[in-house]
């Protein structure tokens, strides 16, 4: 692995929710523009380790952290880390599809506005890129100036996933971004991943192991809050070095 393609470096990364210890010396290396998947049962610490990455846990009382996250070699718990600049740099899309109650437009130009961007020409551009992006831009053009919520719900994910794009991030974190969706839009959801990889690195949360065989070229599998396992999916899915995970992966437990 070549150390320039590393951006995010985990390092002895403990989380505490108050005296529950929810992750234990987690050590992982992100590549660039790969698509890393977590996979693991609920509640073994995939979503809290996903939501460490952007510091959203800090907005939970009475958490704690040790060890480091390096983003860019820069760990981004230090207390001169600019968290409004770590979370325009690493991008989140939740489990539900969540747009804002606003029109298409406005949920896309949100971020932008708040990083300070004003002209309405770059403004467009942004709404006709991002929406381009995900492949929404052709069935909601003439309908940017109408409610997002009416949108059905995998055009509502992709219209999150455009949005969290709008102001460029390095990183995309994905929090199980198809499991309220049908197969058809959980396919589109997929080949977009496929098509982002190519701009942004992508980690996912997801509990559809073959989802994770599909899209990911790495795989982390957690358990009861340590990373048991990190591999290539490949290698994961065909040879994996522990039996804990080869009993999670053919479904013994989950």
């Amino acid at each position: 692995m070549n150390k320039d393609d590393i951006r995010i470096l985990v390092k002895d990364f403990n989380f505490y929710y108050g005296d529950f210890h929810a992750l234990k010396d987690i050590n992982m290396e992100i590549q660039k523009n790969k698509v890393t998947a977590l996979i693991g049962p609920s509640g073994c610490g995939k979503s809290t380790f996903l939501r460490s990455i952007n510091r959203m846990n800090d907005l939970i009382e009475n958490v704690k952290y040790e060890g480091q996250i390096l983003f860019d070699g820069k760990n981004i718990f230090d207390k001169s880390y600019d968290i409004v600049d770590l979370r325009k740099n690493i991008g989140m899309v939740f489990q539900k599809p969540n747009p804002f109650p606003k029109t298409i437009y406005e949920n896309i130009v949100y971020a932008p506005k708040l990083h300070g961007e004003k002209n309405r020409d770059k403004l467009d551009e942004i709404v006709e890129n991002s929406l381009k992006s995900v492949a929404l831009w052709d069935e909601v053009k003439d309908k940017l100036h109408k409610s997002a919520l009416g949108l059905s719900g995998g055009q509502q994910q992709r219209l999150c996933i455009a949005r969290a794009i709008s102001v460029n991030p390095e990183i995309l974190l994905m929090d199980e971004p198809t499991s309220a969706l049908d197969p058809i839009s959980t396919a589109k959801i997929e080949e977009l991943i496929g098509e982002l990889e190519k701009k942004y690195s992508i980690i996912i949360v997801t509990h559809n192991m073959q989802q994770a065989s599909r899209i990911s070229e790495y795989t982390g599998f957690f358990y009861q809050g340590v990373l048991e396992e990190f591999d290539k999916t490949e290698l994961m899915f065909t040879t994996p070095k522990k039996k804990k995970t080869e009993d999670y992966i053919t479904g013994k437990f989950g």
